[in-house]
């Protein structure tokens, strides 16, 4: 392998998702960019779901990774967040998936377990552990430290998880 495979991470929020771009090569790893693409809680329902996929779309344009990881959807107590950040977590799949990306899932315990070691971490746990992993990340939030947090979980694991994803969609 001799060039760099860019990775995206999203952490899908309705109000805020998360993104952030590594590249890796070998075993290294280098941050390129993060952000927060945030919707308007005034708006409707679709009109939200339209902002994450613009915003979402704007970036891969800009950024062309190869990869996209996307964190799994956890459900809590309350089923009515819970539909919608699945509705926006369709949002995170569906743009790199018609960018003609293979998008791989993490469960949240997975990501925590390749970052901070274990698989239970608060927030601020994982945004200084990416610190001390790429001292050059910078981040708007503690959602795109999250998806910085995605993308090297897939870079642990890409190898296994594109065969995997290679052999569905074959």
């Amino acid at each position: 392998m001799n060039s760099a495979i860019r990775i995206i991470g999203i952490d899908p929020g309705l109000r805020r998702t998360g993104w952030g771009i590594v590249d890796t090569l070998g075993n290294s790893l280098r941050f390129v960019a993060s952000g927060t693409v945030r919707s308007d809680d005034k708006a409707s329902l679709a009109a939200r779901l339209c902002q994450l996929h613009d915003g979402l779309s704007e970036i891969l344009r800009a950024q062309l990774p190869h990869e996209a990881a996307v964190e799994a959807t956890f459900v809590n107590r309350d089923a009515a967040a819970t539909l919608k950040l699945g509705q926006a977590r369709g949002v995170a799949m569906l743009v790199p998936a018609l960018a003609g990306l293979l998008v791989a899932e993490y469960a949240p315990n997975a990501v925590k377990k390749a970052v901070i070691g274990v698989g239970h971490g608060d927030k601020k746990q994982i945004a200084m552990m990416v610190k001390v992993l790429m001292p050059k990340a910078v981040f708007d939030s503690e959602d795109a430290a999250d998806a910085l947090a995605i993308a090297i979980c897939h870079a642990h694991h890409r190898q296994s998880a594109v065969a995997r994803l290679a052999a569905l969609a074959g």
